[in-house]
């Protein structure tokens, strides 16, 4: 089978565990793959040039800035961006290729479905469109706050059909830990943006989080499953906004209060 003329875009740190995966998905629909790493210490460099990968080392400058270093070395007309852990579907895969040999549009939207306890959730966080798949010359670029980077482009974009599995979390523990780093850098990113604290955010907003994970998106359909997402979907919110209430304390009471007193 000729392969069109589509790059595979992808940034990884650490993940040797199941970058095979994704690049076996996708091995036989690229005519390239690049893949920026930032400075992995495991075997995920080996196994993605095992791959026939174009890899390229670059300390890590943010979820965007290395998403754009990545569509920046594409040479191909269609650039296909995917995470480290994240699989094409059969289904997608062939409406993919399916697509290319007429494309309709600059880029194309795609549903993400999650991996949560064992299965994939049918309703929670369902649909989830991603803007993935983009034509080169539609200037793509990665914007939006971090660590909740969005992908753009000039043209008209439509949508794919098939899933973009996603396997998120290797475990809950695993959850804890991503979800505590994306709630400190949003702080940051809000802090710098000039958000200011409010009681009423940290109490509310956890709030509707959950219910619009649980009710509005369905979670409830989804079993204990979904009630697990829509808790944690609310303790992201609330640290959140616990993270950029320590940043203001912080700053107000200076570093030398800030620190604990030493008991003797």
């Amino acid at each position: 089978m000729k392969k069109p003329p589509l790059s595979v875009a992808i940034i990884t740190y650490n993940e040797e565990d199941i970058i095979a995966r994704t690049l076996e998905s996708v091995k036989d629909i690229a005519s390239e793959i690049v893949i920026v790493d930032a400075c992995s210490t495991d075997r995920t460099r080996e196994i993605a040039r095992a791959y026939g990968a174009k890899v390229y080392v670059e300390e890590w400058k943010g979820f965007a800035s290395q998403k754009n270093s990545a569509l920046s070395k594409c040479g191909e007309e269609w650039i296909l961006c995917i995470d480290a852990d994240e699989v094409v579907s059969e289904e997608l895969k062939e409406s993919l290729l399916k697509e290319l040999r007429n494309p309709e549009a600059d880029g194309y939207l795609i549903n993400r479905r999650t991996f949560y306890l064992g299965d994939f959730l049918k309703h929670t966080w369902q649909p989830e469109w991603r803007l993935r798949l983009v034509r080169r010359s539609s200037e793509p670029r990665w914007t939006g706050m971090e660590p909740h980077d969005r992908l753009e482009v000039r043209g008209r974009v439509k949508k794919l059909k098939g899933d973009l599995l996603h396997y998120s979390y290797r475990s809950l523990e695993d959850q804890v830990r991503k979800l505590v780093r994306y709630a400190l850098i949003m702080s940051e990113e809000m802090h710098k943006s000039g958000r200011r604290f409010r009681v009423r955010d940290m109490v509310l907003r956890p709030v509707w989080a959950f219910l619009k994970v649980y009710l509005l998106k369905r979670g409830f359909m989804d079993g204990s499953r979904g009630f697990v997402a829509a808790v944690f979907s609310a303790f992201y919110t609330f640290l959140k906004y616990a993270f950029l209430l320590e940043r203001e304390l912080k700053e107000r009471l200076g570093n030398e209060v800030w620190r604990p007193v030493s008991k003797r």
